[in-house]
């Protein structure tokens, strides 16, 4: 259900003639992993940045985006509690529910989906690791999906990318113009989520990303270009870049620059 302030906000774009009517949407966050590759007894998720746990700032971001009307954390089963005390600690008021995950990360998503408000049109699916994303990346995701049914972040590839064979040599060069990195925040129109979802655990089709559920069914999902800082936390080289990321934005900030 969209909030008075989202129908006034509403409102006032219908008057100016704005294409970025805001459709009820739902969040779910991913915060479910064990975070082997981090090393430590700290999941990357609880672990600082800037001040604050990783997935508490994931969160704030999205509690902050005016698109957004409820939050699903799906997170540990032992880890329930944490997302309560967070949600008190932070003022995290759009995050409407907190849910135990699958034993994968499809599974997992699909239990936070069945949480979100029965109301929702669109389903925003997010990494809870993707800390650095902002309002403006949310937001422009969504209103993507919004006109198309399904979009994803992303960026295009400045590299050249080698295809390699089973014996680790090169096979093919892939056509840079056209390779793209997948990121999250990935929108979909629910009812669209829902038939991909649900078709996928039938058939028992293994995804690693919620693109390719939807792909699967041969629905087009639109490219976001949402640059190069909305990283996903997995190593500690990766809080070290993300520290340094959110510095840059600091001084951005004060010298006036986007």
């Amino acid at each position: 259900m969209l909030s008075k302030t989202q129908h006034i906000a509403n409102t006032l774009r219908a008057v100016s003639g704005s294409d970025k009517r805001i459709k009820p949407t739902s969040a779910v966050i991913v915060a479910g992993g064990r975070s082997t590759r981090m090393g430590g007894d700290v999941p990357k998720q609880h672990r600082l940045i800037g001040g604050l746990p990783v997935v508490v700032r994931t969160l704030k971001v999205f509690e902050e985006c005016e698109l957004i009307g409820d939050i699903v954390v799906v997170t540990l089963p032992d880890e329930v509690q944490i997302y309560e005390d967070y949600r008190k600690q932070y003022g995290l008021s759009k995050l409407h529910a907190i849910v135990p995950g699958g034993d994968t990360r499809q599974k997992s998503v699909l239990c936070g989906f069945e949480a979100i408000s029965p109301e929702s049109e669109f389903v925003a699916i997010h990494d809870a690791a993707r800390c650095l994303v902002t309002t403006d990346i949310i937001e422009s995701v969504c209103l993507a999906a919004y006109k198309t049914r399904a979009a994803t972040a992303a960026t295009a590839v400045c590299d050249t990318v080698k295809i390699a064979d089973k014996r680790g040599f090169i096979a093919e060069t892939a056509d840079r113009d056209t390779v793209w990195l997948a990121q999250t925040p990935q929108v979909f129109n629910t009812t669209l989520y829902r038939a991909a979802a649900y078709t996928a655990r039938e058939a028992g089709f293994e995804a690693t990303d919620d693109n390719s559920l939807v792909e699967r069914i041969q629905n087009p999902v639109k490219l976001v270009e949402c640059g190069r800082e909305n990283i996903k936390i997995t190593s500690p080289a990766d809080m070290t870049l993300a520290e340094e990321i959110l510095e840059a934005r600091r001084r951005r900030a004060e010298g006036g620059l986007k």
